[in-house]
């Protein structure tokens, strides 16, 4: 059957699909509306399928306050030149209005809520990879409900942003300061006691371990300097074989050293005093926490000195933060 410009343009308009992906369409549903759609849609999924292995590093980050209810949401594609495409940053924006509309509970039920157009989530995304031939993805959805929920988006390239809850209302400009302060610091938690028990036993092995790597390396030194070997030229099995090719060490000098890195290695390893170890491990993972949890970090929005947690005390002693989420297509 022939196939008219104008039944092209109107099932477009229905799918928003290209000409020739409508086109192709009506004639293989020989000019049935609905089932064109559908076909449409299929080659959404089979496109989505198809490049399902692809990462999807590239994308934007929207959120939605309204009340005391506030969503973060990113959709995810494969290049920069998809993300900043309209109908892409229509789609995201469509996204986010349906999430602060049905405030859903999870990624999973995010992606069966409906848009303004009658379509759910998951659809409009399987269509919009199929019009684009990328990869599409909801990489995440969060949701705060709270008396007071602040916001940031990174507004330069749009990928990363965080949603704040606070306890109580508090200024605008101290809210959005803290939301920016969860953007750019990273923070692992609100405070030290809140902080996931595998992230600080994570940090304490680490601290362990450098520890007392550092103990023997300062044994091993003062051993090699003892014998009149320059540290600096023995500090690994590559540079002394460097060193000695440029001269700076005697082959004599260059086993010398490696026996006593052998022997004295060896001997600190067995003989480390534990409590040491374990009171300045005990100090690097407070420091960890230091600055790396929000309440303690020094808050970037003001003079660098004052703690996250003072500076929101000095507005109003009676609010604090008690959730956070970051999203970032970058790390």
């Amino acid at each position: 059957m022939e196939i008219k410009a104008a039944d092209v343009a109107k099932l477009r308009k229905m799918t928003g699909a290209g000409m020739m992906d409508c086109k192709n369409a009506l004639v293989e549903a020989e000019g049935d509306y609905t089932r064109a759609q559908e076909i449409i849609r299929e080659k959404g999924k089979l496109v989505a399928a198809k490049r399902a292995d692809r990462e999807t590093s590239e994308g934007a980050v929207k959120i939605r306050v309204k009340g005391g209810k506030g969503i973060i949401v990113c959709l995810g594609c494969e290049t920069d030149f998809v993300s900043q495409n309209s109908e892409f940053q229509d789609l995201v924006n469509s996204i986010a209005d349906s999430a602060i509309a049905n405030f859903p509970a999870d990624l999973e039920t995010l992606k069966g809520c409906k848009l303004a157009n009658g379509e759910t989530v998951e659809e409009a995304i399987s269509q919009q990879t199929g019009k684009s031939g990328e990869k599409h993805s909801l990489v995440a959805y969060h949701r705060l409900d709270a008396p007071y929920v602040a916001q940031y988006v990174h507004t330069i390239n749009g990928k990363l942003g965080a949603i704040v809850a606070f306890n109580k209302p508090v200024p605008e400009q101290l809210g959005k300061g803290v939301a920016m302060q969860v953007v750019s610091m990273k923070p692992v938690s609100i405070s030290a006691a809140d902080c996931p028990e595998e992230v600080i036993a994570e940090e304490r092995k680490v601290a362990i371990e450098k520890t007392k790597e550092e103990q023997i390396r300062k044994a091993v030194d003062a051993a090699i300097k003892k014998a009149g070997i320059n540290p600096a030229h023995c500090d690994t099995d590559d540079h002394i074989d460097s060193n000695t090719a440029k001269g700076w060490l005697t082959p004599e000098q260059a086993k010398q050293a490696r026996e006593i890195i052998a022997t004295v290695s060896a001997e600190k390893a067995a003989n480390l005093p534990e409590q040491m170890i374990q009171n300045i491990a005990n100090g690097r993972v407070q420091k960890f926490l230091k600055e790396n949890t929000l309440e303690e970090q020094e808050y970037q929005m003001g003079d660098g000195k004052t703690s996250v947690k003072d500076t929101i005390k000095a507005v109003d002693k009676e609010a604090k933060v008690i959730a956070f989420y970051r999203v970032s297509l970058n790390d």
